[in-house]
């Protein structure tokens, strides 16, 4: 791919409205450990697509000055779905239950510099989920093999600047997670997803430490009480977490999404928890146009919101919903063939409105 089109695909998913992604972490009370997320992007079609990658499989990371980056063959099979680029992948599972995601990190994540005569151990950062997802089967095994390879930018533009980054998010079918983030010119943090929420920017732990403003939120109503006299009662449910914050921008989404996984009820199965993550990032969709200033460009998008994936990673389960199909799909790892020849890539949906017709019998 030519360095201007390199650049064209990779500012049409990172820029300045783009990914207000959203994930949670939701596990049951057999310790099953389901990942969920959304993608958005309000501009474009992303175009993304369902890959399944073959073990045994070579890849290398394309620089971006188009020279060879990192080298390396799979050892695991991985199903996932990609972004505008089908070499891009936003989220995924191995079959060892490994799962990894990206979420852009606007104006925090920045990158170590790019040197053109050092490329041997180079990944670009579009290529990082993608190598963690074929390499390794635990968070730990990630963590270790940080210092072996050189996270770059995957393009410059036309004055060198660098593109926009990501953070990241992993996890094992252990229960073991963690964020990724790069700042400081290639100074790598790694922080226990403790919060079980990633959203954009800041930074994970200024967001967690935003949580200290919520404290009094609670789940339910609030109980009647007399004010100068007057008696005053709540309207209904949901008076306890009158605050909660409901607008998009990423530290709101991020208490939000925190509010709903902490008052979950205890979840008995995997299906449970799948459910509960559907319907917790229903919470998240975003309508389009609603991040527009300017109303008279407003691409004919359905959403905003362009797909929310659910993994089960516990039983190599991936599931997801379009901004053109609501109807739940699903990928089983196990009927997989993870040792066929060449990577498999298939459109999430057919890229119109679908539903289903009801059959009505009235006699």
């Amino acid at each position: 791919m030519k360095k201007s089109l390199l650049a064209l695909v990779f500012a049409s998913v990172f820029s300045y409205n783009a990914s207000a992604c959203t994930g949670i972490t939701l596990s049951t009370s057999a310790n099953d450990q389901i990942q969920a997320r959304t993608i958005e992007w309000g501009h474009s079609d992303l175009n993304s697509k369902l890959v399944i990658s073959p073990r045994n499989h070579q890849y290398t990371s394309t620089m971006p000055d188009q020279q060879q980056g990192l080298t390396w063959t799979s050892q695991y099979g991985f199903a996932g779905i990609s972004v505008s680029d089908d070499r891009f992948i936003a989220e995924g599972i191995n079959e060892k239950g490994l799962t990894a995601g990206l979420f852009y990190f606007r104006n925090y994540g920045s990158l170590a510099k790019y040197d053109p005569k050092q490329t041997a151990n180079n990944i670009t950062d579009m290529d990082f989920v993608r190598w963690m997802l074929t390499q390794f089967e635990t968070v730990a095994e990630v963590e270790a093999a940080l210092d072996k390879i050189k996270i770059v930018t995957v393009y410059f533009d036309q004055h060198g600047n660098p593109s926009p980054t990501a953070h990241w998010r992993v996890s094992d079918k252990q229960g073991n997670s963690i964020v990724i983030e790069i700042m400081d010119h290639g100074k790598i943090h790694i922080h226990k997803n403790t919060a079980k929420v990633l959203t954009n920017s800041p930074d994970y732990n200024w967001q967690v430490t935003n949580l200290n403003n919520y404290i009094n939120l609670h789940p339910g109503i609030s109980p009647p009480q007399k004010i100068n006299g007057v008696e005053a009662q709540s309207f209904g449910v949901g008076s306890n977490f009158v605050g909660l914050p409901g607008d998009i921008s990423p530290p709101s989404r991020f208490v939000r999404a925190a509010f709903y996984v902490n008052t979950a009820p205890t979840l008995n199965s995997a299906e449970q928890a799948v459910s509960q993550a559907f319907h917790i990032l229903n919470n998240f969709d975003i309508p389009i146009g609603s991040e527009f200033n300017d109303k008279s460009h407003i691409p004919e998008l359905p959403s905003a919101t362009q797909w929310t994936s659910v993994i089960d990673q516990s039983h190599g389960l991936l599931f997801y919903k379009t901004m053109h199909d609501s109807t739940i799909k699903r990928v089983d790892l196990k009927q997989l063939d993870f040792n066929a020849k060449q990577e498999h890539k298939q459109k999430l949906d057919s890229g119109k409105f679908s539903y289903q017709e009801v059959t009505v019998n009235t006699k």
